[in-house]
């Protein structure tokens, strides 16, 4: 693709940056095969190529952002299936990311937008408020009807019936190996995860450590800054950010760190991501080091071997979150130890496409969410399993409220096969 940035503009990193990716696309639509909200809406606008060319006029012209093109850039879901799938290598990702600080910083929102926004961006990434908005959207739920706003209405019936307790294993602390230990790793405990479901972290930090790894809850590391960083709000993002890569850091310059594991891939994206979020900076270093010790807890267990089981005699339909098959290339790993440890895995029909969570994605886009959401929960009941795994919080959220098999994550059944306690959510089936 022919750009036309003038010699100034390319002196900021982050158009150059775009001007590179733009170039780097041949306009050969094999993008919008795969990209869901184009499956949905049958726009071209709405598809990679689409937003490709709105945000390359947006940012050659230097204009503020028009409210034509933030529809179309708020209804992609970063999902990423179009970098998956496209043969010239054109970064998307980076550029999608850059136009929507582009927006933030020129485009005046109407007030709802604004409000609903904000209140997500200062919410959920802090367990603390998260947990409190929850509470009050259960007291709310029974005017969800009254309200007009379809988005409002979303947020309050996001709300679960039931909240678990907090979990003492979030805290920060150390948790020794079981026997020899052979690695010493950092766990990200997450934001939204640790309020939603403490199981995952728990069976995380069993299955680690009884496998020999030496788990680590560091001070001071919070919120990876996933959500602000894909709702373009890139201060609060980098504030996020930098707080845990210098909390980690003082733990790899301390005791040590072999790895930073993540069990939830919206965030194991971005934190893989560091690099190049802090290229030019102070911090770029740091970054770059947290950024390569970063890895799935899919890919670490990978990595250590897991022991053999034998079969289970349980079907579970393996749903691909699109942050781990799209964002981080991760897609045998869980399969292959679900598999290894016993139990049958299905795969439903077009894996390839997402869910709808995508982290803020289904309380901002209901409706679109709201089809996704339809569409993937009748592709994993097709093979008629007993559960259903996935690797990612929001996806598991997403999917579980349109079904009645039990969605647990893939870690939850690993720890359950090498000797943990049975997943929560399977007791009484």
């Amino acid at each position: 693709m022919q750009t036309n940035f003038t010699p100034e503009q390319l002196q900021d990193p982050g158009l150059a940056r775009a001007n590179e990716i733009l170039r780097s696309c041949v306009h050969c639509g094999f993008c919008t095969a795969t990209c869901p909200t184009y499956q949905v809406l049958g726009d071209e606008l709405d598809s990679p190529r689409g937003r490709i060319y709105l945000i390359k006029e947006m940012l050659e012209t230097g204009r503020p952002a028009d409210q034509r093109t933030v529809k179309h850039i708020d209804r992609c879901l970063s999902c990423l299936a179009c970098m998956t799938t496209c043969p010239s290598g054109v970064h998307y990702m980076h550029l999608v990311d850059h136009a929507r600080v582009h927006v933030e910083k020129t485009y005046l929102r109407p007030f709802m937008d604004r409000l609903l926004r904000a209140v997500l961006a200062r919410v959920i990434p802090h367990p603390g408020r998260f947990r409190a908005a929850l509470w009050a959207a259960r007291l709310g739920r029974p005017l969800a009807r009254f309200l007009p706003d379809q988005r409002v209405k979303a947020m309050l019936a996001m709300a679960p019936p039931r909240l678990p307790r907090a979990s003492a294993n979030d805290r920060p602390q150390v948790f020794p190996a079981v026997g020899e230990r052979r690695l010493r790793v950092a766990l990200l405990t997450g934001c939204a995860q640790k309020v939603l479901n403490t199981d995952i972290n728990d069976a995380t930090i069993r299955l680690l450590r009884r496998l020999g790894c030496e788990v680590v809850v560091a001070k001071g590391a919070g919120c990876c800054g996933a959500l602000t960083h894909h709702m373009g709000k890139e201060a609060l993002a980098h504030a996020s950010a930098e707080a845990t890569i210098r909390a980690w850091m003082a733990e790899k310059r301390g005791a040590g760190l072999d790895a930073v594991v993540i069990n939830t891939s919206g965030c194991g994206t971005t934190v893989k991501d560091y690099g190049h979020m802090f290229r030019g900076g102070p911090l770029a270093g740091d970054a770059a080091t947290v950024a390569g010790l970063a890895c799935d807890i899919s890919e670490l267990l990978a990595r250590i071997g897991m022991p053999e089981g034998e079969g289970k005699g349980i079907k579970v339909a393996y749903h691909a979150a699109c942050s781990l098959q799209h964002g981080q290339q991760v897609k045998s790993a869980p399969k292959d130890l679900l598999k290894r440890v016993g139990f049958q895995v299905v795969e439903p029909a077009d894996s390839h496409l997402c869910c709808g969570s995508a982290g803020t994605y289904n309380l901002l886009q209901p409706e679109i969410s709201g089809e996704l959401k339809r569409r993937k929960v009748a592709t994993l009941e097709a093979s008629g399993p007993q559960v259903i795994a996935a690797g990612n919080i929001g996806c598991m959220m997403q999917i579980g409220s349109g079904t009645g098999v039990p969605v647990v994550h893939t870690v939850e059944l690993l720890d359950w096969a090498t000797g943990g306690p049975k997943p929560p959510a399977l007791e009484g089936r």
